[in-house]
């Protein structure tokens, strides 16, 4: 799936008038300079002096949540490349980064049946888990099940 992305990627970029080189050049500088976070997983992000304000290009791909004046968490919601842009109180930028936001590899297995892809999470007993492109009725099935848990575990608590 990686490489058929990164193909696509390059066919598009040539289709539109860029070189193979300058696009292997551009993605190495944006993944040199890049934020990298994980789906469903927190990272702590410290920038150099006080923010004021913080901006996230695609709120559904990264959430930022406030620490402390210097101290950011970001969250990875959704695979996808957006921005991060931190100004200080004057409104000059002290960040202005791209955020990637990749698949947890850690402990995970991906079973491919032709089209449609199904990920367990190995710890290390095999369980399925809720992983964004994965088929709808691996998702689906998860989805519900832990749905239907929370539920019980609400109901017995009341």
């Amino acid at each position: 799936m990686k490489h058929k992305l990164i193909g696509l990627a390059l066919a598009a970029a040539l289709a539109t008038g860029f070189s193979s080189a300058s696009f292997a050049e551009s993605v190495s500088d944006v993944n040199s300079r890049s934020v990298l976070v994980t789906v469903d997983q927190a990272k702590v992000f410290r920038v150099s002096r006080p923010a004021g304000t913080i901006i996230i290009g695609n709120p559904a791909i990264v959430d930022a949540t406030i620490q402390d004046d210097q101290t950011l968490i970001l969250t990875g919601r959704s695979f996808g490349v957006t921005n991060l842009i931190v100004l200080d109180g004057n409104g000059d930028a002290i960040i202005d980064q791209p955020v990637v936001v990749k698949a947890s590899e850690t402990n995970t297995v991906r079973i491919y049946r032709r089209d449609s892809r199904a990920t367990l999470a190995c710890s290390p007993v095999c369980e399925p888990t809720l992983t964004i492109g994965d088929d709808n009725a691996a998702f689906n099935f998860a989805s519900g099940q832990i749905q239907a848990r929370n539920q019980l575990s609400q109901s017995n608590s009341n």
